[in-house]
């Protein structure tokens, strides 16, 4: 005869729930256009957990079922110190697909940064220059991993790095990541329709070309978000000019949003906002913005950072830093001088 679980713990309830039923005390924790987050408490492993599954409108939607399974088994798939580990994919009659992952704490990048703009004394003190850039660098290091299980995340942004309690760094959200070599799952639903522009004006010029500087709108983190462009996928102040032209992309694109968050992360302002998403858009690819080190100086931000920031956001891919290794090596030669700076 053989031994159930609660017979064993009489803590653990019985019969064994399965599914969705094994986890208690559900509480949202937060909602987007498509899906809904909740911490819960798995009562078989004893720990609390965070859910993510769709929002009832979409819940029996083929293409959010297939597009909510797919980032699931994405992020499963890339077991790495800097992705939350996944611990369950399932399917509830009720809820449709669903998946478990590790709960973390802390908090965004982005609400550091904003913040910092704001002023606050207390986390200046916590993140000097140093700590923002190696949390891009850290940053990086998990890219060059999904990098080479041929994974393009195709959404870096502040708000996707993760800072923990315990200066551990995650990038969140791989829902709009680029797998090379699997079939496509957007059903048409990202393809590009028309705006305002066509492609040829998003189309970079030169890098020796002379081109017009970046108008940077003040107290940026004041600005309501800018919403995604009509089906393109990305966040449109971190978007790569072959994303905005929906152009064939690889790693280099992750490089560009990289590049655009370490701009931000030193200088706490964001480079290429204009003041909608169109200018925005125009900023990225066809205007230069002003040096970090001369955007902020109070943030006794080095010359070379300007150097690393203006290779990895070239606009032609050919110009940037080709790989996240490359600019992983030039992060830790400015991490040098910047610590060095900051004992003086």
């Amino acid at each position: 005869m053989m031994l159930s679980l609660s017979s064993t713990d009489i803590q653990l309830p019985s019969p064994r729930p399965h599914g969705l039923a094994k986890y208690r005390d559900l509480t949202e924790m937060a909602r987007g256009g498509n899906g809904v987050l909740y911490a819960a408490y798995d009562q078989i492993v004893g720990r609390t957990v965070v859910l993510k599954m769709l929002l009832p409108e979409h819940r029996l939607d083929r293409g959010f079922r297939r597009r909510l399974l797919r980032e699931a088994r994405v992020t499963a798939q890339l077991e790495h110190p800097g992705t939350v580990p996944v611990h369950e994919i399932g399917e509830d009659e009720e809820y449709g697909i669903y998946y478990a992952m590790k709960r973390i704490s802390g908090e965004n990048f982005f609400s550091v940064l904003r913040q910092l703009g704001k002023g606050d004394e207390k986390v200046a003190a916590a993140f000097p220059l140093h700590r923002r850039i190696e949390i891009v660098r850290d940053t990086c290091q998990t890219l060059v991993f999904a990098h080479a299980a041929g994974v393009i995340h195709r959404d870096v942004k502040p708000e996707n790095i993760w800072v923990g309690n315990f200066g551990e760094v995650t990038l969140l959200d791989w829902g709009s990541a680029k797998v090379w070599g699997a079939p496509t799952l957007d059903d048409g639903r990202y393809a590009v329709t028309s705006t305002p522009h066509n492609e040829s004006s998003h189309a970079p010029p030169s890098e020796s070309a002379s081109m017009s500087k970046v108008k940077h709108e003040e107290h940026t983190y004041e600005l309501p978000t800018l919403t995604p462009a009509n089906l393109l996928i990305g966040t449109p102040t971190y978007m790569s000019p072959e994303q905005i032209a929906n152009r064939d992309i690889d790693e280099r694109s992750d490089v560009f949003s990289v590049g655009v968050c370490l701009y931000e992360a030193m200088a706490v302002a964001e480079p290429f906002r204009g003041k909608d998403r169109n200018e925005t858009f125009e900023n990225i690819c066809m205007r230069q913005p002003t040096p970090p080190s001369e955007r902020s100086p109070n943030q006794h931000i080095p010359k070379e950072a300007d150097r690393i920031v203006f290779k990895a956001i070239a606009k032609q891919t050919a110009s940037r830093y080709q790989t996240m290794r490359e600019l992983i090596a030039d992060l830790d030669e400015l991490l040098l001088i910047v610590r060095q700076e900051e004992t003086e």
